[in-house]
């Protein structure tokens, strides 16, 4: 019965496999568990989530230190359905499901075969920066991969066989890159590099429709950059203090050490297990393959370490100490696609590790689903409490028993996403964004209320430099006030406190 049910699954995964199509099929399937996954479990938005229902509220050319692309995006869906966690969670997952087909065909082009270019389609699940980490809580490195699988396609199409709407595929990921991660640009650059070399695609660069292509990009960046030089600062700052990590890094070489130190680390956190995997899978295969090569392998190689290279660079004149997996996004995403481009290269018989690889998908969508719900409804046995096991809605039901508010001013990006997506019809605001002061309280015709949250969980202390903030936009505290519950799915003894007053509008 055993062998029985094993054969029945192995041709039901042969069958998925079989082409781009049934691969994507499968792979819908899997995002609608995660979009329903997402609806099931509490509706406090996590940093990100909250940070696009703030967002959603402006149509801005910069929001300060992400570029805009995905807030363009959740603006034009939320201005015509309204904010909810359906908004919230739908489009990021397709824009992850376009991520996974647009490298699935990137690797049809390459691999010139639907069977294998479904499985390297299906194997980016076990890259944990997009099987995982991108599901769990990012939204500008969901726009990145998108446009970096988009890439892969229209390059590797334009290698292959150029035509118009390659290259202008090309130019339409690189504007959509260029506007979702700042360190987007280091893939064009690199893939311009990597092609030289070789004699056969190098008049690839000197073709007429390289020019439209680069005029689509322009169009795409244009808005942001020209906001970008007068925002400079808000737009850098944050990421230069991420990377240097001026209070804890070291000078000089040592610096420098750390710096190289945590590439290696973080180079080999986002390759590790996909190569142990498909190692695993096609075993001495794996290591005879090691040596094939062809323009195509000699491309993709020149291509993954001039982008490592160029975070090299970063390091040293940059002062970079601190360098995170997902920023290695665009260098090494194409990295399933040069395995099993070496594979097939070698021109061995894949057969018996195809069969052995496929399983892997379907156990790691199964644990990456067990993860984010188990993250959350089992945060009593773990011990370490996340932003979605906050009460938000057990705070707005205790805030709002007596009166509601015309307008909410708070405290932090967290905060205000949060209470956008509890009061979809009250704006929510901060200080001093997107302009100076607060604007809508002087407007405002009834109760306001200012809500923030402190330090830490249990200290819902008002920040300085909020207090300051508000006082310039010549809104007073009369009585500060502290709300304490416990975290949901707690285990009763753990819980989060955060601050509010409530204040008259300054209409008259």
């Amino acid at each position: 019965m055993m062998a029985l049910c094993r054969l029945d699954v192995e041709t039901m995964l042969e069958r998925i496999t079989k082409s781009i199509t049934s691969a994507s099929i499968f792979l819908a399937g899997y995002f609608l568990l995660n979009i329903a996954l997402r609806i099931a479990l509490p509706h406090t938005l996590d940093l990100d989530e909250a940070e696009q229902s703030f967002y959603s509220q402006y149509l801005l050319a910069g929001y300060g230190s992400q570029p805009p692309f995905y807030n363009w995006i959740q603006y034009a869906i939320v201005s015509v359905t309204g904010i909810s966690m359906w908004v919230l969670s739908v489009p990021k997952n397709i824009i992850l499901f376009g991520c996974y087909l647009f490298y699935g065909l990137a690797a049809r082009e390459v691999l010139k075969s639907r069977s294998l270019a479904a499985v390297a389609m299906l194997s980016l699940i076990t890259l944990p920066q997009v099987g995982l980490m991108a599901q769990r809580e990012l939204t500008h490195t969901v726009a990145l991969l998108f446009a970096t699988s988009l890439f892969l396609f229209g390059f590797f199409r334009t290698l292959r066989q150029p035509t118009i709407g390659s290259y202008l595929i090309i130019g339409m990921a690189t504007g959509i890159g260029l506007i979702s991660k700042y360190n987007f640009a280091i893939l064009p650059f690199a893939a311009l590099i990597a092609v030289l070399p070789e004699r056969e695609w190098r008049n690839r660069l000197i073709d007429w429709r390289l020019l439209p292509a680069v005029a689509v990009a322009i169009l795409i960046v244009l808005p942001h950059a020209l906001w970008l030089p007068d925002n400079l600062a808000s737009a850098s700052a944050p990421t230069l203090e991420r990377m240097t990590a001026e209070h804890l890094a070291p000078a000089g070489l040592a610096r420098i050490g750390q710096g190289l130190l945590s590439l290696i680390i973080a180079v080999l956190g986002f390759v590790a297990l996909p190569i142990v995997l498909i190692a695993a899978a096609f075993r001495r295969d794996f290591f005879r393959a090691l040596s094939s090569s062809s323009p195509m392998i000699r491309v993709i190689e020149r291509l993954m370490v001039i982008s490592l290279l160029a975070f090299v660079g970063v390091v040293l004149f940059a002062g970079a100490s601190d360098i995170h997996e997902r920023w290695l996004d665009p260098c090494l995403l194409v990295l399933p696609i040069y395995l099993f481009l070496k594979l097939k290269t070698a021109g061995l018989d894949l057969s018996a590790g195809l069969a052995r690889f496929r399983p892997v998908v379907p156990v790691f969508m199964v644990v990456i689903l067990s993860i984010l719900l188990f993250r959350i409804v089992g945060i009593q046995y773990i011990g370490t409490y996340t932003r979605t096991n906050v009460p938000f809605s057990g705070y707005v039901a205790e805030l709002t028993a007596t009166r509601k508010p015309v307008l909410i001013v708070a405290g932090t990006k967290f905060v205000a996403g949060n209470m956008r997506l509890e009061f979809p019809d009250v704006p929510v605001v901060i200080p001093f964004f997107p302009g100076p002061g607060v604007p809508e309280y002087a407007d405002a015709k009834g109760p306001v209320l200012v809500i923030w949250r402190g330090e830490t969980a249990d200290d819902p202390t008002i920040s300085p430099s909020f207090a300051n903030d508000l006082v310039r936009s010549g809104i007073h505290l009369q009585e500060l006030n502290t709300l304490t519950l416990p975290y949901l799915f707690g285990d009763g003894k753990r819980s989060f406190s955060i601050g509010y007053s409530w204040v008259e509008g300054g209409a008259k």
